[in-house]
């Protein structure tokens, strides 16, 4: 099948430039979108998460060849009955076939495409809203890749005031070096850091006011992790002091307790931070905030509790995140980048009509098929079976088009009773995480303001909100520290089949809510296929999981358990393995020029040391040791030494392997 005459397709892709670039700008979290232009109207068909195909959570391996890519290109547009012919232009990756370069908006020169195309897919959720209304926007993430930069940028992170869409830009400081800070110290991933924030009492004393008025985080000229560094050490110091005079919770270890400790005081210098950001975007554009919306994105936009905070201090109209508001959303926002530069956004003509843009779940009798030993039954979806399940212990659920983005949103879940604490404790051992780690809740949108203090959507889990004291003891299971939960809220509209399952459990139970969970193991992406949802239920004992609408009760009985899958589910690692011959090859024609590990490291983070016509290896070898000897964090010689453990001569494809977490 092709395109029909009256219809434009167009790629837009966040993935490791092929070939040369490969090992200089390598991309993690990589992602390519699939749009569709017809009758005036503008589509997303499509995001297609790397990590889902690969098993490499974060995923960071590149494909280094032209060839690789047009492959797996091919095979997924022949998917959707397209071919690499159908699409007109493609946009965010050089080196991919159709790439074009993105005219972008005018007062956006001193900012990198990294940071707008974040910036814009927050701004263009809904064009309407951009076209209409005032909004206040923030692009807030770690670090810009540099990837399509031709030269270097001032300013790191870009924020605006958009009036009616005419955009105003403005440089705006980002506090997720200090979560990458206190990654780097713990170990941790930024999301575990900031559950362990709630997940105890401890806390320490600390001037944090002070404290954060002595930093500067707008990037440019000066790395802010070289000040996030020591900022986030001092708070480890004093709250190493103080631990030991404090009465402590003997159910969590002595690093759990300073974490915790530390990462309220980092969660406070981070609010603190945005506080600064939000005051001066108001001032600047003389905006009154209840007459306005808040737009954030980056991967710090994932901090919920930062984004309810903001939400209740200044009273916006309403919040505009994309559920990928992380580098998983790049391709997002390159795309509207790139389709509001063509002419292709109007007034109205594109809305994200919720987060089911994933994989389709296309395999589900051929996994049925696969598992049959396992599988007792197969029999259609009905309500009173579906509360008489959810009642008895947690079930997997998986329907439809995946979720975009790292939040499991009711496509790929695991779901349970809230009204149970062993919900919790059930969910947290399948997903051999730890025992204090948050559960969240889907609500019924129209029960919200019965069961949170906060009564307005927030249909991608990018909000906190308070239990109401009444309903505390009915829903246990969602319930953090001070008695708030990461919701999501539920419409029919999005999400028809969940809606009704359950709308069927508060008929049974007078609680519209159930416990929800990403469907993955430990150190693995969420499930993308019906085979991978089965091994994951099989493999944890789960004895129901409803796939694509059918209730499949699985064997878990002693014999099926011992015949079990040991572990998770292949996926397609055979798109990006056996590359290291190719890899070799162009981390050597570096090598032969001249070019050092750390030189490299400056390299992605400079388009200007990367134009050989500008920067011979020796200047660039030089610039590396006079920044290494100066950088008394280390902060620069560890990120040259994980480069080269991850697209380094040593370095081999490993879809288990946690090296991208924190990079």
């Amino acid at each position: 099948m092709t395109a029909r005459p009256d219809t434009k397709y167009f790629l837009s892709s966040y993935i490791s430039a092929p070939d040369s670039l490969s090992v200089i700008a390598p991309r993690h979290d990589q992602n390519i979108a699939l749009w569709r232009s017809r009758d005036s109207r503008v589509e997303l068909v499509r995001i297609w998460e790397l990590e889902r195909f690969s098993g490499q959570k974060h995923h960071y391996w590149p494909l280094f060849t032209v060839d690789r890519y047009n492959r797996m290109l091919t095979e997924l547009l022949a998917a959707e009955g397209l071919s690499l012919d159908d699409v007109s232009t493609s946009w965010g990756t050089p080196g991919l076939p159709h790439h074009s370069e993105i005219k972008l908006p005018a007062g956006a020169e001193e900012f990198p495409v990294h940071s707008l195309s974040h910036l814009y897919s927050g701004l263009l959720l809904d064009s309407e809203v951009f076209r209409s209304e005032t909004i206040i926007g923030l692009a807030v993430d770690g670090r810009p890749d540099f990837g399509l930069d031709r030269t270097g940028k001032k300013y790191w992170y870009a924020g605006c005031v958009s009036d009616k869409g005419d955009v105003d830009f403005a440089a705006v400081e980002s506090p997720a070096p200090i979560y990458d800070a206190a990654s780097a110290e713990f170990g941790k991933e930024p999301g575990t850091l900031m559950a362990l924030a709630s997940a105890c009492t401890t806390e320490i004393a600390y001037d944090i006011d002070t404290a954060v008025q002595e930093l500067q985080l707008f990037g440019g000229r000066r790395i802010p992790l070289i000040d996030t560094l020591p900022f986030v050490q001092a708070i480890i110091r004093s709250a190493e002091s103080q631990l030991p005079s404090l009465e402590l919770d003997s159910r969590f270890t002595a690093q759990e307790h300073l974490q915790s400790a530390v990462m309220k005081v980092v969660q406070t210098a981070c609010e603190l931070v945005m506080v600064r950001n939000v005051d001066r975007l108001l001032s600047s554009g003389a905006v009154d905030p209840r007459e306005a919306y808040l737009s954030l994105s980056g991967g710090f936009a994932l901090n919920c509790p930062t984004n309810s905070f903001l939400l209740r201090r200044y009273g916006f109209k309403g919040l505009l995140v994309p559920p990928c508001a992380n580098d998983s959303g790049q391709a997002l926002g390159l795309g509207l980048l790139g389709l509001l530069g063509a002419g292709e956004i109007h007034d109205g003509n594109f809305r994200l009509n919720g987060p089911y843009h994933g994989s389709e779940l296309n395999d589900v009798e051929i996994a049925l098929r696969h598992f049959d030993d396992f599988v007792e039954n197969v029999q259609d979806f009905t309500d009173d079976q579906f509360v008489e399940d959810l009642s008895h212990g947690p079930l997997v659920w998986a329907d439809g088009a995946a979720e975009i983005g790292p939040r499991a949103l009711g496509h790929r879940s695991i779901l349970a009773d809230p009204r149970s604490p062993r919900s919790k404790d059930l969910l947290n051992e399948y997903k051999s995480r730890q025992w204090w780690r948050p559960v969240a809740p889907i609500v019924l949108e129209e029960h919200t303001g019965e069961w949170f203090e906060d009564p307005w959507p927030s249909p991608y889990m990018l909000e906190t909100a308070y239990v109401h004291e009444s309903k505390r003891d009915l829903v246990p299971a969602i319930l953090h520290l001070d008695d708030s939960a990461r919701r999501q809220t539920l419409n029919q509209e999005t999400n028809p089949l969940l809606y009704r399952a359950i709308e069927a459990f508060r008929l049974g139970t007078g609680v519209p809510i159930v416990c929800n969970t990403s469907l993955n193991d430990k150190g693995e992406p969420v499930a993308d296929t019906a085979a991978q949802a089965l091994n994951f239920a099989i493999r944890k004992g789960i004895s129901v999981a409803y796939i694509a609408g059918r209730r499949v009760q699985l064997r878990v009985d002693a014999d099926s358990r011992a015949l079990a899958p040991a572990r998770r589910h292949p996926r397609r690692e055979e798109l990006f393995a056996n590359q290291e011959q190719d890899r070799d090859l162009i981390w050597d024609s570096w090598a032969k020029l001249g070019y050092s590990t750390t030189a490299m490291v400056l390299m992605s983070r400079s388009p200007e040391l990367r134009d050989q016509e500008l920067a011979k290896p020796a200047m660039v070898n030089q610039l590396a040791d006079v920044a290494t000897a100066r950088d008394e964090s280390g902060t620069l010689a560890l990120a040259a030494d994980k480069h080269a453990r991850m697209f380094g001569p040593t370095a081999v494809f490993d879809p288990e392997s946690q090296e991208g977490a924190a990079f």
